[in-house]
């Protein structure tokens, strides 16, 4: 008998697989994260962090494996299906319009999907008072939480999130890291992180998931992985605190 769609992963990828050439990017990965979980996904350049990113948001051609969203297969449906499923994503770079003010971004991005939610996001996010300023205005800090807000218009069930704390102070990614946390608990988000700041990753994240050479090093809590000799030989270097 099959287990009810509530009890399967949030999001699923079973042995997925890249090859750009005769270099493998992803071999035979493996990845569930449960609903509600925030997943930490770490490891060294060239690890294969933002291709198994890019392979679960449908933006990689030419791969193999599965992913499931919630239980069903999604493997073959476009990224703009996905989102309209719940899934959305943010990139190394952000993504904003310079020229637009930040109301005006969320409004084209609400229009865009399943409209609503503005005015939720804004406030969310801590955006409320920057509804009129332009984009270009900002600080770099609050750009990249824009760019975040841009992911969360119509509330996505899952959302990866690809070095959102990138060029931020650490203050700055320390803000980030409590605003995730508290976005998970009160809008039931899962999310997936890949993120170079350890001091994030350790703070947030309730699993971890190690990647090396594009295959599966290790997953486990902060505390293990920040423990596992595999994982400071390969990545941190040493143990981290």
């Amino acid at each position: 008998m099959n287990a009810p769609a509530m009890n399967k992963p949030a999001l699923q990828g079973i042995g997925l697989s890249r090859h750009y050439g005769g270099f493998a990017a992803l071999r035979g990965v493996d990845i569930a994260v449960p609903a509600g979980e925030i997943r930490g996904l770490i490891g060294p350049n060239g690890a294969g962090k933002s291709t198994l990113i890019d392979v679960l948001s449908g933006r990689a051609n030419r791969w193999s494996g599965q992913v499931l969203m919630g239980g069903d297969d999604i493997s073959r449906q476009s990224p703009q299906v996905r989102r309209r499923r719940g899934m959305a994503r943010s990139f190394q770079r952000t993504s904003i319009f310079p020229n637009l003010t930040v109301r005006e971004q969320l409004e084209l991005a609400s229009f865009q999907g399943d409209g609503g939610g503005v005015d939720e996001v804004l406030e969310q996010l801590h955006l409320d008072g920057f509804g009129r300023t332009p984009a270009s205005e900002l600080s770099y800090g609050d750009q990249r939480r824009l760019d975040l807000a841009l992911a969360l218009i119509g509330r996505p069930r899952v959302l990866l999130l690809d070095e959102p704390a990138a060029g931020l102070t650490v203050q700055e990614s320390l803000d980030l890291a409590r605003l995730l946390r508290d976005l998970v608990k009160s809008w039931g988000v899962t999310v997936l992180l890949v993120e170079h700041d350890m001091e994030v990753v350790f703070s947030i994240c309730d699993r971890i998931t190690v990647l090396h050479l594009g295959e599966l090093l290790m997953e486990g809590t902060p505390d293990e992985v920040r423990k596992s000799p595999e994982v400071i030989r390969a990545y941190l270097g040493r143990a981290a605190h």
